[in-house]
């Protein structure tokens, strides 16, 4: 079913709430543009500007991380300061009502924890990128501590300081396996879901595009929110393809 104007739709999606008993949403880098950060697809996006750097590239070669961490110092001023967008401000409500169960997500940005969700109800399948770590003994670095040395260094990407293993952003890379917690609190979630909401995301990136069409096999009522088609319109319950701040507008007002 494709909703065909914007009242409509928001009006079927706040029944489905209604009558769901565990809800669960999934959103991708469209919660987000409103917030300022470009997604990654579309054109003028991430991904059209810079070819992504191969996790195995990142290991292997000292130039490779340098220029990682220039990229992400490049961008770093949009994320720092994007504010949490009426999509994510309305999931939080509905979290805080009790109508949603857990957020998955493939965005990188702590928005939605910005957004005031529980960090133990965002499951992030692609990492976090408000702070590093090493990827030999796992300890934490914030991001201005990689920053200054960054900048000492005449753009040469730091060490680890106590083991001198690489410092990554923590977020997932091309051909980086994906974090097995994250991955099974998913399966679990979208196992459970009576409704399954999947928001802003293109549904071409595996595995985590799987975790809607699980959903819909397991029973569970599924809506896509999304400005274009995607391949799991067909199978979709309910499919709007509009503004996502517009759409989830009503659940701010209510």
């Amino acid at each position: 079913m494709i909703a065909l104007d914007r009242k409509s739709a928001s009006a079927k999606l706040e029944e489905l709430f209604k009558e769901s008993r565990r809800a669960v949403a999934f959103t991708g880098a469209g919660i987000s543009t409103e917030s300022g950060i470009p997604d990654f697809r579309s054109p003028g996006g991430l991904w059209t500007k810079n070819k992504p750097i191969e996790f195995s590239d990142f290991l292997s070669s000292k130039e490779m991380r340098d220029e990682a961490w220039r990229r992400k110092f490049a961008m770093e001023d949009s994320f720092r300061s994007a504010k949490p967008s009426r999509g994510h401000r309305a999931l939080a409500k509905l979290l805080q009502r009790g109508k949603l169960s857990a957020v998955i997500t493939q965005n990188i940005d702590n928005l939605h924890q910005v957004s005031g969700i529980p960090a133990d109800k965002v499951i992030e399948l692609h990492g976090n990128g408000s702070y590093a770590t090493c990827l030999d003994c796992g300890t934490r670095y914030e991001l201005d501590w990689v920053k200054e040395r960054f900048d000492k260094s005449n753009g040469s990407a730091p060490d680890c300081a106590d083991c001198g293993g690489p410092v990554k952003s923590a977020t997932i890379y091309f051909g980086q396996p994906m974090p097995e917690a994250p991955m099974r609190q998913a399966e679990v979630e979208t196992l459970a879901a009576d409704l399954f909401v999947a928001i802003g995301s293109s549904l071409v990136v595996w595995p985590a595009a799987g975790f809607p069409l699980r959903a819909k096999r397991n029973g569970a009522k599924l809506v896509i929110l999304n400005r274009e088609p995607t391949d799991l319109d067909d199978v979709a319950d309910l499919v709007i393809r509009d503004d996502i701040g517009d759409v989830l507008q009503v659940f701010l007002d209510s």
